[in-house]
Order: C-alpha cells, then sequence, then structure tokens
C-alpha cells in the first residue's frame, strides 16, 4: 500500500512538474512576442520603436551627411554605404532642442527615421542631429 502512494506521489509531481514547465514556455513565448511594445515607454503601438510622433516601424538610418540640397540629405552609413533622406515640410528635425533645414551641415551626425520607398531611399518624418542609435541587424 505504501508503494501505491509512493509512485502515485511520484506521478502526480511529475504531471506537475511537466504542466509547470510547459506554462513557463508559454509565458516566455509571449513575453518575447510583446518585448518589444514595452522596451521603449513612448506608448508606441504594435512595438514598434519610434522617435517621436507618429513614426512607422523602420530602423534609424545612421551615420554622416556627405551631402545635401533643399529637399535631401545623402548619409554615409557606418557599413559604408549611403542612403538619400528626404525631406519634406513635415520632417521634425531635432537637436538639443527643435531644429530645421538649415541645421543639417555636411559632416553632422544624424540618425533619420521615415518611411522607405521602392527606390530605397527614406522620406524622412524626423531627423536627429548629433545622434546614432545602434540598431541590431
Amino acid at each position: 500500500m505504501q508503494k501505491n502512494s509512493i509512485v502515485v506521489t511520484i506521478i502526480v509531481a511529475l504531471i506537475v512538474g511537466v504542466a509547470a514547465f510547459y506554462g513557463g514556455m508559454q509565458y516566455q513565448q509571449r513575453q518575447k512576442a510583446s518585448f518589444g511594445g514595452r522596451q521603449f515607454t513612448t506608448g508606441v503601438p504594435n512595438g514598434q520603436f519610434q522617435a517621436r510622433g507618429n513614426l512607422q516601424g523602420i530602423r534609424p538610418i545612421n551615420g554622416e551627411i556627405i551631402s545635401q540640397d533643399e529637399n535631401s540629405i545623402t548619409v554615409k552609413m557606418q557599413d559604408g554605404s549611403s542612403k538619400i533622406v528626404i525631406l519634406s515640410d513635415q520632417t521634425a528635425i531635432n537637436k538639443a532642442s527643435t531644429g530645421s533645414k538649415d541645421d543639417l551641415k555636411t559632416g553632422e551626425q544624424v540618425a533619420a527615421f521615415g518611411t522607405e520607398n521602392s527606390d530605397g531611399s527614406i522620406t524622412a518624418q524626423n531627423i536627429s542631429i548629433g545622434e546614432t542609435f545602434r540598431v541590431r541587424q
């Protein structure tokens, strides 16, 4: 009789252990899926990073301005490639305070956030001057 109760106790303990392990795995999967949404406390929907305003989840373009005109800047990225960043009247340009297109200078470090166009250029919604953001590739 005592043997049977030991066997039953072991079986119950195994079932509880397996159920707890499975529950923990499911909990962890949900945490991983929602981590991006809580990574930055900016009230960002869908776990997308946004620097300011209503940006649509694109990696920032980091690097040095190598050329510019009235409506765009070209940014040399850390990997040596370059990206054209298109400016609009709605593009927010930030420094320690709000900036303007006149603050964009060749040689300046910038991080541009916006929507990628079909030709690979970016239509900027926000440009931060003097900042770079490390982004996991």
